[in-house]
């Protein structure tokens, strides 16, 4: 085999592993999560639509928690944001560049933002650590997510960063609304139905904050949460195919979003900010009494699916060494079939040699007689 190949292998190898080691520190048992969990801090891990004033929404939280006294973390999650209107404890830019990995990978700007979070991923079981360790000197750590909204909700690295956080921590979910966009009955439809699939995506209480009260009040956003005949009649006006969708979809998310948290904010002004943090820790009690036991619930489950996977394994062991009867037990991985292709093709290499020699040497015959019979005819 070529040394250059041999050491490529390792090197993929190698790196497959650190993956795997990685992924495993970040797979907390049921038992030890129990021992292991704090009640403090409270993670915020705030998510929205691009141009929802998520990031500036998260400006506010920060001067809100310096004000109020208490003690805050920030936790960049964006790659692409050039720059940031507050400092930032942990970042993902100091650790992936963002430029880098389109350069290298050969990707466009999302890719490039889904592959810089699966990186910083594979190295989160270190910031859980780190956060671990200011545990008792913390409130709450707040965490910023790239402005595309699916990037992180729907990858498995966002599962993975959401579910590290969770087994920790009290984690609540903040879905940032832009309350001036959300004034149309279908936008609103929208963003109700999209906070529906990340409550049910993440299993995390979920707190609606509709930015931007300074544009345009939110009142109106809660009368058509709480009263279903309000919202269909100022649904009523639009007849179109998206009303009539819009309509069957208000029935259905009805009883999700009347009993669920929502406040109005500005992130410019800074009003609201007091309710917000109430329904903050109103949702942290919540997630204590309600959400953490399922969740234990669940880490049970797969803890009791992988022994059972693992005694199917040893079990499948044991009669393999039984039925071979303590003799060399060879493993079909496809490199033996490889090795006799790889053989073969050497053996024909070897006979076409052998057989381009012997074209030469009949060649080399037939000069020599050639000369003997010139020499024969000047003699």
């Amino acid at each position: 085999m070529d040394p250059m190949e041999a050491s490529g292998e390792e090197n993929i190898a190698e790196e497959s592993h650190k993956l795997v080691d990685s992924l495993d520190k970040l797979r907390v048992s049921a038992g030890s999560s129990s021992s292991n969990f704090k009640k403090k801090p409270v993670i915020i891990i705030v998510v929205g639509m691009a141009g929802s004033g998520k990031t500036s929404f998260l400006h506010r939280l920060v001067c809100q928690t310096f004000e109020a006294n208490k003690r805050g973390y920030v936790l960049n999650l964006d790659p692409a944001v050039m720059s940031l209107p507050f400092g930032a404890n942990i970042d993902i830019r100091d650790t992936v560049k963002y430029k880098e990995v389109m350069k290298q990978y050969n990707l466009g700007p999302n890719g490039g933002i889904m592959t810089s979070l699966n990186l910083f991923a594979t190295k989160f079981d270190e910031v859980v650590s780190v956060i671990e360790k200011r545990a008792d000197q913390l409130d709450y750590v707040l965490v910023d997510t790239p402005g595309q909204i699916e990037i992180f909700t729907w990858s498995a690295s966002g599962a993975i960063i959401t579910e590290a956080f969770a087994s920790t921590f009290p984690t609540v979910v903040t879905y940032v609304v832009d309350t001036p966009r959300s004034t149309s009955p279908i936008t609103f439809m929208s963003n109700m139905l999209y906070s529906c699939s990340i409550l049910y995506k993440t299993r995390l209480p979920l707190v609606l904050a509709f930015n931007k009260t300074d544009v345009a009040d939110h009142k109106f956003a809660v009368e058509w949460m709480d009263d279903f005949e309000v919202f269909q009649a100022a649904i009523q006006s639009d007849e179109s195919y998206t009303s009539t969708l819009a309509n069957s979809l208000s029935l259905s998310l009805y009883e999700f979003y009347r009993n669920i948290r929502s406040v109005g904010v500005s992130a410019i002004t800074g009003a609201g900010m007091d309710d917000f943090f109430k329904a903050i820790e109103a949702s942290a009690d919540e997630y204590m009494e309600t959400y953490k036991a399922d969740l234990d619930k669940r880490k049970a489950e797969k803890e009791q699916l992988e022994q059972e996977r693992r005694e199917k394994e040893m079990e499948k062991l044991k009669k393999d060494m039984e039925s071979s009867q303590g003799g060399t037990v060879v493993l079909n991985t496809g490199l033996k079939d490889r090795d006799a292709a790889e053989k073969m093709m050497v053996e024909e290499e070897d006979d076409d040699e052998d057989y381009k020699i012997e074209e030469d040497s009949d060649d080399a015959i037939d000069e020599d007689e050639e000369d003997e019979e010139m020499n024969r005819f000047y003699l």
